[in-house]
């Protein structure tokens, strides 16, 4: 791909709205940029297959066709006749990067070019489909495998990508909200690297995976003696963060006796150790995780008011993957790209009915679950192109794959069968399994050490490695 030191963006314009005429002349203009203008449907996807343009911009039914033809497209921006939350719902599962409302200013315009404009490295010549969603991909996940969760241009994504900016460097609170597979570590990791306490100890606990009275001494530590088996004093989790940030995974989990104790160091920055009654002063940012409602667990009475309003200073909503289903392809060959040099496997490309099908997946897994097939698929490197029948096959799963005689019969077997497809979506994360199976973690420890006392590992183990997470 020939290199250039200049790029001139190329906009086209498929709609028959106030973007006419004198205006598109003020846009190239002002904007130094090519603008050309064609009809929705059929000749809106032939001039992009002459390649060229960076933008496009349509109405919903046209950026609808355009992604169901060539789901690598340009970035596209839908108008709309009227603003509503329902219609900018619609254009993002579409696979829009934005939303403008009709009259369209030229300073509206201008801010969405400049987020779509490429790299100076991907500018000028052409390039060839699979290289261009690559370079798409690196360029929405600079920051490597760190910046998974925010990889790709939907309305969502960008809306969490704007509250973390706002928020990372104060200090407080955080509460990431969201579905599990959709990032949330991630984005909590990415609050306090954009944050002043960068520097400082990043700190996570899983709230969902202790026990409340290992819990409790993992969060404020403990002095020798306290307990049996407290052979020395030992400092916790908010100790460790100190200067720094603490990730509370799961935080839902957190019994009330706990919740009572998080909420006075965060009121008051100061805790007592377990069996201790000297005050010690923490200097600690607190980022919180959940897949829950929190809000909805406060009206049940089982999550304290207080620490919510606590925890939720700045909540942010992380969407499921469903609903930024044209971010599909970008986290596809941003996850190709690390797997493939990883492995030395000869896969370059999905197929572009490929990734239409994959944009039409519903995702209950969320962004682990496109992860892990992405892995999968190259891990079985059957040569450069991955096409659209191998993802069919690979995304039907288990049903396709187990024989008939094992397919469950019995109460017992579908209930093994759940956790075993729960271990599966979570990447083998034992906690969140247990919430989606609704059951506790302790008792999905005890079916697991059942299933291992009955046959050795069962079949746990074997469905984890072939779902790439064993």
């Amino acid at each position: 791909m020939a290199g250039t030191t200049s790029h001139r963006p190329a906009v086209l314009v498929a709609l028959s709205c106030s973007l006419a005429g004198d205006y598109l002349g003020q846009l190239s203009a002002q904007l130094d940029c090519r603008v050309q203008r064609c009809e929705p449907g059929a000749e809106l996807i032939e001039r992009l297959q002459a390649g060229g343009f960076d933008l496009v911009v349509s109405d919903l039914e046209g950026v609808r066709e355009l992604k169901r033809a060539r789901p690598a497209s340009p970035p596209c921006v839908v108008v709309a006749r009227q603003a509503s939350v329902d219609f900018a719902v619609k254009a993002m599962r579409a696979g829009a990067v934005d939303v403008l409302v009709e009259p369209v200013g030229l300073d509206e315009l201008a801010a969405a070019l400049h987020h779509a404009r490429p790299s100076e490295e991907a500018a000028g010549g052409e390039a060839a489909e699979g290289e261009a969603a690559e370079g798409e991909a690196a360029k929405s996940g600079e920051g490597a495998g760190e910046e998974d969760a925010l990889v790709g241009r939907s309305l969502t994504l960008n809306a969490v990508r704007q509250r973390i900016q706002c928020a990372a460097p104060s200090k407080a609170t955080v509460l990431l909200q969201g579905e599990s597979g959709t990032g949330k570590e991630r984005l909590a990791e990415m609050v306090h690297r954009m944050s002043k306490r960068a520097q400082g100890p990043f700190v996570k606990v899983n709230c969902a995976a202790l026990a409340e009275g290992v819990l409790e001494s993992e969060l404020f530590g403990h002095e020798q003696g306290a307990f049996t088996g407290a052979h020395q004093r030992r400092i916790g989790r908010f100790e460790a963060a100190n200067g720094g940030t603490l990730l509370l995974d799961e935080v839902s989990e957190v019994s009330p006796a706990i919740q009572a104790k998080l909420l006075r160091v965060l009121e008051e920055e100061e805790l007592q150790r377990v069996g201790g009654n000297r005050t010690i002063s923490v200097d600690v940012r607190v980022v919180a995780t959940t897949n829950r409602d929190l809000e909805a667990e406060v009206a049940r009475g089982t999550f304290r008011h207080d620490l919510f309003f606590r925890l939720a200073v700045v909540p942010i909503r992380v969407p499921p993957l469903r609903e930024r289903a044209g971010d599909v392809p970008l986290l596809v060959n941003h996850f190709l790209e690390g797997f493939r040099h990883e492995t030395n496997s000869r896969v370059r490309r999905f197929s572009a009915a490929a990734l239409a099908l994959l944009e039409q997946h519903r995702w209950s897994g969320n962004v682990r679950e496109l992860q892990n097939l992405v892995r999968r698929l190259v891990l079985l490197d059957v040569g450069e192109t991955i096409g659209d029948e191998l993802v069919r096959r690979e995304l039907l799963g288990f049903e396709t794959q187990r024989p008939a005689s094992l397919q469950p019969c019995t109460i017992a077997a579908a209930e093994r069968d759940a956790i075993e497809r729960a271990l599966a979506v979570t990447a083998g994360n034992r906690g969140q399994a247990a919430r989606i199976l609704g059951i506790s973690v302790r008792t999905l420890f005890n079916r697991l050490k059942r299933y291992e006392e009955e046959d050795g590992v069962g079949l746990v183990l074997p469905q984890l490695q072939r779902a790439g997470v064993a």
